[in-house]
């Protein structure tokens, strides 16, 4: 993890922050309408997955593998759509978005399609609490060996 690396302003305008596994931070999107995270690893100045090391690449794998594992099992998606588009923030980040066919974008991509809507505090609180309970299942440092600190 680099020292000197700071989270792009548009994320932390936009994002949650939830905490942080070895390499990624882990953030939800404030929109309600999509169970929405985003991993952003926490490495200075990069903005594509081939400037990471490979054990950083190997890392964010199995990081972004895992978590997307446990959301479609904890959310019960009928897709998971993961993607780091990077067009409006160019700091690297995933998005891992929990997607149902009765969602208001299906099948469509979520990006620009309806403007977002802010958790209320109940349903934030619900949401980090399924997340937390997940990863408290798989041991105390984290899922697979993967240490996680929430905030």
């Amino acid at each position: 993890m680099s020292s000197t690396f700071q989270l792009h302003p548009r994320l932390q305008q936009d994002c949650i922050t939830l905490g942080h596994f070895q390499l990624c931070r882990l953030l939800l999107m404030n929109d309600s309408q999509y169970p929405w995270f985003i991993l952003v690893p926490q490495v200075a100045n990069i903005s594509e997955i081939y400037q990471l090391s490979k054990s950083e690449r190997s890392q964010l794998g199995e990081e972004s593998s895992n978590f997307a594992k446990m959301l479609a099992e904890s959310f019960k998606a009928d897709k998971m759509n993961i993607a780091a588009i990077g067009n409006i923030v160019p700091q690297l980040h995933i998005h891992h978005i929990v997607r149902y066919q009765n969602d208001i974008a299906w099948p469509a991509p979520v990006w620009g399609k309806f403007a977002a809507v802010p958790y209320t505090d109940e349903q934030l609180l619900n949401t980090v609490s399924r997340v937390q309970n997940w990863l408290k299942t798989y041991s105390a440092v984290g899922f697979d060996g993967i240490p996680i600190v929430l905030n």
